[in-house]
């Protein structure tokens, strides 16, 4: 089993010459911040980094967020049309004024707006956001056409947590390392399940089934995903988007300092309401 891809401008498959050597060869597809600094900078006449950021103004309504993954998905044709190999999506300046589309739904949206076009082949999608953290994140950001993904926030936390000592006996270059390490065994485990050996197999396949999402939404951007229950539609994620702006920016701040303990996986105190809670 392989995470080694590339990314970059694909060439025709039946046909081998130099140009097809002009992309990135990437061991596994997780970038720290340094690597991800690097490959922004590139702009070498056969190879052009464009970064897009993916927010909207998070008072803005329940049509923002779909005004704002149109207006992402215009901004990347154009940087296609421009000469952009490499497009990475960014959510990096998320504040009080500004929300970020999720980044699954950014990905996706991107991916099969270029699909559409027929442009797709001519870049790859850099996905730069706070969001992921489990395995299962990555491999649904893989699985929607991601060629690589910075987790700058599980690096951030990670940095802070070693410096407060509660990860202790390693240096924060050895718990970043540790970390990728992590994400790559997870990816891999998800993909073997699968039956698929590669990453650059598992990209794009969309071996995923929809939970909870209406034919419409899926139809748009999750294109031939299978919604068999269907559910909500985009103003319901616009809704539930802009609640955990607000949680984060105006109602935790006013609390005691500590973060929603969760509780998605095993009961915690002031975790997710069951049944039985």
């Amino acid at each position: 089993m392989s995470l080694k891809a590339t990314i970059g401008l694909e060439q025709n498959l039946f046909e081998e010459t130099p140009q097809h050597c002009h992309q990135l060869e990437l061991e596994q597809p997780i970038l720290t911040d340094e690597e991800l600094a690097r490959i922004k900078r590139i702009d070498n006449g056969t190879i052009r980094t464009v970064t897009l950021s993916t927010l909207y103004y998070a008072k803005g309504g329940e049509t923002a967020l779909e005004h704002a993954i149109d207006e992402l998905s215009v901004k990347a044709s154009a940087a296609v049309a421009d000469g952009a190999t490499i497009i990475v999506l960014s959510d990096r300046e998320v504040d009080a004024d500004f929300a970020a589309i999720p980044s699954l739904l950014a990905i996706a949206a991107v991916h099969h707006h270029l699909i559409r076009e027929g442009t797709r082949t001519r870049c790859g999608i850099v996905v730069e956001s706070g969001e992921p953290r489990e395995a299962q994140h990555f491999a649904l950001l893989v699985g929607y056409g991601a060629g690589a993904i910075n987790p700058y926030l599980a690096f951030q936390t990670l940095t802070q947590q070693v410096r407060e000592g509660i990860v202790k006996n390693v240096s924060e270059e050895e718990a970043s390392e540790h970390l990728v390490k992590a994400i790559g065994k997870g990816l891999l485990k998800v993909m073997s399940k699968m039956g698929i050996s590669t990453l650059q197999s598992y990209r794009g396949a969309q071996i995923f089934e929809a939970i909870g999402l209406n034919q419409e939404l899926v139809d748009r951007y999750f294109t031939w995903t299978a919604t068999r229950i269907e559910g909500v539609g985009l103003d319901v994620i616009a809704k539930e988007n802009a609640m955990r702006h607000r949680l984060a920016f105006e109602v935790s701040p006013a609390l005691d300092g500590e973060l929603d303990a969760g509780g998605q996986y095993q009961w915690r105190r002031r975790g997710e309401y069951t049944l039985t809670s």
